[in-house]
């Protein structure tokens, strides 16, 4: 290998090095080339690679922005990069190529970031594992049985193996903070509308989604959300300016004396894990260490409520997602173009009514003022990240018998099929039970970072969660700042990574 200290610098420290004169974007490139030919083949976290648009671009000359010659891997959902595919994950969109780019890769290209790759990423993202179909599971860096969850998997696991200190991630589930927690790694979903999205997608799953990325230390997570961040004409959801390199500077700043909730809750889960116990008291501990007012809460949240009214969003925007493949790939979706979940899904959708899809939105908008009136009394919520640890590869499988009754449900007509919603949704229970708090930010718009707090007794990684209120993830990044010098991880290497 080149550049062989590589791995001991985060994004930041490489464009300190590149602007120093000290390694040039080239070489650092071939590094992380390099890395990728030698870990890639054990995770598969990369499953497209950019190389000679990436080394068109070092030769046209980069942007002077604040990550100028860092390597960067995008996901393969959403953010797309004109002219190489865009997947999705899926079969039915193996060849569609966009053919612009979206306003979040101009905003990486101009921040200088070198974009040489795609990463895995489940169908649609529809999955909080990375195993699609298509290009098969990506795995953990901490122990390759295992999963590093979705459904920013793939990029999370790129950064966990140190072939690149950042990622581009989404998020509209818990799919950067579920992947962050799982690897060991920093997982910031920002507020509803802080990060530019579009011009050419929608705003998908009716706004739920946040694009932002996963990173190795809070300093890359806030330098990153600086480049992104910000109104264009054409965004739809928008938020105040907080000024030039506002979250930058968040990380430069003591942490005040914070308000925080604590809940031991399951959230929507049947039961808190042991070790999130562990995590929340030991975290808990650190807090107070460090002069925080905590105050234990209970979560303002009904499994009965929101699991089905969240279901039927997804459901509808599955079924609208595979209404555009005309346009898109020439040619209707058929059953044989897509996973048996996400056919099922999308069946579920078609059946619903206008009025069952409104209902459904208009009960998470009635949680979400419920929700906001609760936490506003803390400044911060404390919950765990994660229902469970990591979970083995291949546990999301559903059995036989299983796939062949939804197969069958996807044959009902709409009404019979939506008399069965209820077996539906327990198919996919597993999905609620790992990802039992990380739907909440998603649904009020509320900015909610995943730290790596805790180590299980095998030595895995199980993030903590903050939550803050809309717009405010200053609050988020002083305090995770805070966390990272008193309880520090980036040293911290995972045993199939290159350190």
């Amino acid at each position: 290998m080149g550049f062989q200290e590589y791995g001991r610098f985060d994004a930041v420290g490489l464009a300190e090095l590149v602007a120093a004169g000290e390694v040039s974007p080239a070489e650092l490139l071939d590094e992380a080339l390099a890395r990728t030919a030698a870990v890639n083949p054990k995770v598969n976290a990369v499953i497209h690679l950019m190389e000679s648009g990436a080394r068109a671009a070092i030769a046209a000359g980069l942007p002077k922005g604040p990550l100028r010659g860092v390597p960067f891997l995008l996901k393969d959902l959403l953010t797309a990069y004109a002219g190489e595919p865009m997947r999705s994950g899926s079969r039915l969109f193996r060849d569609y190529v966009p053919v612009e780019d979206e306003e979040l890769t101009r905003r990486y290209r101009r921040a200088g970031l070198v974009m040489f790759g795609k990463t895995n990423t489940p169908e649609f993202g529809v999955n909080n594992v990375t195993e699609p179909e298509l290009f098969g599971p990506t795995r953990n860096p901490w122990d390759l049985r295992l999963s590093p969850g979705g459904s920013s998997g793939g990029s999370a696991a790129a950064v966990a193996a140190r072939i690149v200190p950042a990622a581009n991630a989404s998020d509209g589930g818990g799919s950067i903070r579920t992947p962050a927690s799982n690897c060991g790694l920093v997982g910031l979903k920002p507020s509803r509308g802080r990060v530019a999205s579009g011009p050419h997608a929608p705003e998908v799953w009716f706004g739920f989604i946040a694009e932002h990325a996963i990173t190795r230390t809070v300093r890359d997570c806030a330098v990153l959300l600086d480049a992104s961040a910000g109104d264009y004409p054409q965004q739809l959801l928008r938020l105040p300016g907080v000024g030039p390199d506002a979250f930058f500077a968040a990380t430069r700043m003591a942490a005040p004396r914070l308000r925080i909730g604590v809940s031991f809750d399951p959230g929507l889960a049947t039961n808190l894990h042991p070790e999130n116990r562990r995590g929340l008291e030991a975290t808990v501990r650190a807090l107070l260490d460090l002069g925080h007012d905590v105050v234990e809460t209970r979560l303002d949240i009904s499994a009965d409520e929101f699991i089905p009214a969240y279901v039927a969003l997804v459901a509808a925007d599955v079924a609208a997602t595979l209404r555009m493949s005309p346009a898109l790939v020439g040619r209707a979706a058929r059953a044989t173009d897509v996973e048996l979940a996400t056919w099922v899904l999308a069946r579920m959708g078609e059946a619903q009514s206008a009025a069952d899809v409104t209902l459904a939105l208009w009960t998470l908008q009635s949680f979400s003022r419920r929700w906001l009136a609760w936490s506003a009394s803390f400044d911060v919520l404390l919950t765990p990240t994660v229902g469970l640890p990591p979970l083995p590869i291949g546990s999301r499988a559903l059995p036989k018998l299983q796939q062949a009754a939804l197969r069958l449900l996807t044959a009902l007509p709409g009404a019979a099929l939506l008399s069965q919603r209820q077996r539906i949704i327990e198919a996919f229970s597993l999905v609620f039970e790992s990802a039992p708090y990380t739907m909440v930010a998603n649904v009020t718009g509320q900015p909610a970072i995943s730290l790596p707090l805790h180590w299980t007794a095998d030595g895995l990684p199980m993030g903590m969660m903050f939550t803050a209120a809309i717009g405010d993830e200053v609050t988020l990044l002083r305090l995770a700042t805070q966390l990272e010098q008193v309880l520090p991880w980036r040293d911290k290497v995972a045993p199939h990574a290159i350190p």
